[in-house]
């Protein structure tokens, strides 16, 4: 079995991880931990004239935190007998996650969720929402004990 677990450093998606790690899983079982790092853009104001968007120097930033997150996961899962495999995944994490568990061939992703709902989740999205509905295989959303939707 193929488990890709997505984190990305909240509370949320440390109880994803505790999840996966309290689970019984069959005898071959890898899962692959996955942090995503928006690529950066850069947006143009006037000609000459770059205006907000993520710098080289905090995308790098950004890929090193990631990098010490995915690693601290596998850690923490294989102390549990898990066999592990993480990565830093570059773009959307909507995307990104759905993607890469296309190309590992996962049976199963999981994922924290935040519990956003009416504006909150219209103006940030939901990466659990969008993984459910697009995602290629099973995804399990383990939502944080005693957290209230706000």
């Amino acid at each position: 079995m193929k488990i890709l677990i997505g984190v990305d450093d909240s509370e949320h998606s440390r109880a994803a991880v505790d999840w996966v790690k309290s689970a019984s899983w069959p005898r071959g079982t890898k899962v692959f931990v996955a942090a995503a790092v928006s690529v950066p853009v850069m947006v143009t104001t006037e000609i000459y004239a770059p205006g907000p968007g993520m710098s080289t120097q905090a995308f790098e930033e950004a890929v090193r935190m990631g990098e010490e997150l995915t690693a601290r996961t596998e850690k923490d899962l294989g102390s549990h007998g898990l066999d592990t495999e993480a990565r830093v995944l570059h773009g959307d994490p909507r995307e990104s996650l759905v993607n890469y568990a296309g190309a590992i061939g996962a049976d199963l992703i999981v994922v924290g969720s935040h519990g956003r709902s009416g504006l909150a989740k219209l103006i940030l999205g939901s990466v659990a929402s969008h993984v459910v509905s697009h995602a290629p295989c099973s995804v399990l959303v383990v939502k944080q004990k005693g957290y209230m939707n706000g």
